[in-house]
């Protein structure tokens, strides 16, 4: 490496920082949950993607202890080789049950899903119709295939369906229309309805990535579509979330197609089969979240939402609308939102700033997340907390 390489990325660095874009990475000493110690302190946690609260949960840990004690700590190898485990089948035929397709597809982590979904399926004679909001895993997937790009506003249906046109237009073999079920940065549910209605009079294929629906949205949290009532073709997810916490991504579809994507998916065939610990805890949490409990936790979640969303409202705050518990409170300017930030958790509050390149410059904001662990009282703290820093800072 040269002197003007190292120059160079310190410079990049300090201009990172001069903008107040560094993400800083703050040290958590406990199990992920409603409270968690940073810095030597309990401090309340509104940021995690733990949405039934199950990543600190006893028997979701439990569960993965004893997959690692029957099956080790991993099959140091792919699949294909000599990496599949009798828990890895067991986990795709609990998630495809579960979430209502014909067979399931595990990846190492949800990006990878992504990544690995268009390539397989999809050629130069086929188009891709996206979401201009979709993850960024979406998005790297997308590039990784040959197939034609169009790019749509975000739920926008007209530009959607003017989309679809030109790609018909264009000659196109297939088209698959492809959306996040739940936008992360903002919380906006995909207008899925709608979507299916296009889909069904242009003949397109519909993708939906489900990682911030899957385990509490929709009838037995089995994600937007059933949020919506609608059938899908292929659904991307993960365990990362509200299904365990832990890691690692799914796709489920046809069984011809997971099939497929088995003898091609360039993440699936060249990435080490999922760790046991984490199959055992999936299972635990899809098992809670299936059932009466998975119920209940459902109901506080959105109860939490509402509680935030009116209390935050009336202290004067700026959220994005919307009845997900992803609840971004916008402050715009990215500086701003690190100080906040840094405010809130010296308050007692962990949260983050986000900003660019994570949104668009111009929309940096502090994306706070409910869990059904959390009280209603830690509710009332948390905006409290708030309402301090954001009168010290000029917010409200």
């Amino acid at each position: 490496m040269t002197a003007t390489f190292h120059d160079r990325v310190r410079a990049e660095l300090a201009d990172i920082e001069a903008q107040g874009l560094t993400k800083p990475e703050r040290v958590i000493a406990s199990r992920q949950g409603p409270v968690i110690k940073v810095g030597g302190r309990d401090v309340l946690n509104f940021c995690a993607n733990n949405y039934l609260g199950l990543a600190g949960d006893e028997r979701v840990a439990q569960a993965g202890i004893r997959a690692q004690e029957k099956w080790g700590a991993g099959t140091a190898s792919v699949r294909f080789i000599c990496g599949t485990l009798e828990i890895h089948k067991e986990l795709e035929r609990a998630v495809a049950d579960y979430l209502g397709f014909e067979d399931t597809i595990l990846f190492a982590a949800a990006f990878d899903a992504n990544g690995g979904l268009f390539e397989p399926l999809f050629g130069a004679e086929d188009a891709i119709v996206s979401d201009s909001l979709n993850h960024a895993s979406i998005i790297d997937g997308v590039r990784l295939c040959k197939a034609k790009r169009y790019r749509f506003a975000n739920s926008d249906m007209d530009d959607l369906e003017t989309q679809l046109k030109q790609a018909r237009a264009d000659g196109a073999r297939e088209i698959v229309i492809a959306t996040d079920g739940a936008f992360s940065m903002d919380g906006y549910i995909a207008k899925l309805k709608d979507i299916r209605t296009l889909a069904d009079k242009y003949d397109a294929l519909i993708m939906v990535d489900d990682c911030h629906a899957t385990g509490f949205l929709g009838p037995q949290g089995r994600g937007s579509y059933a949020h919506h009532g609608v059938e899908i073709d292929f659904l991307t997810g993960t365990f990362g979330k509200a299904l365990g916490g832990a890691m690692g991504g799914f796709i489920c579809a046809t069984s011809e197609v997971v099939a497929l994507l088995k003898q091609r998916a360039r993440p699936y065939l060249f990435s080490n089969a999922l760790a046991p610990a984490v199959c055992g805890s999936s299972l635990e949490a899809i098992r809670i979240a299936a059932g009466a409990e998975g119920d209940a936790l459902r109901k506080q979640l959105f109860a939490n939402a509402v509680r935030y969303r009116a209390a935050m409202t009336e202290a004067g705050f700026t959220l994005l609308p919307g009845e997900h518990p992803i609840i971004p409170v916008m402050l715009n300017d990215a500086k701003l939102a690190q100080d906040f930030a840094a405010r809130a958790l010296e308050l007692g509050v962990y949260v983050i700033g986000f900003s660019f390149p994570v949104v668009p410059r111009g929309q940096a904001r502090i994306r706070t997340q409910m869990s059904a662990a959390h009280t209603f009282e830690q509710i009332d703290q948390t905006v409290a907390v708030f309402t301090t820093a954001g009168k010290e800072l000029g917010v409200i």
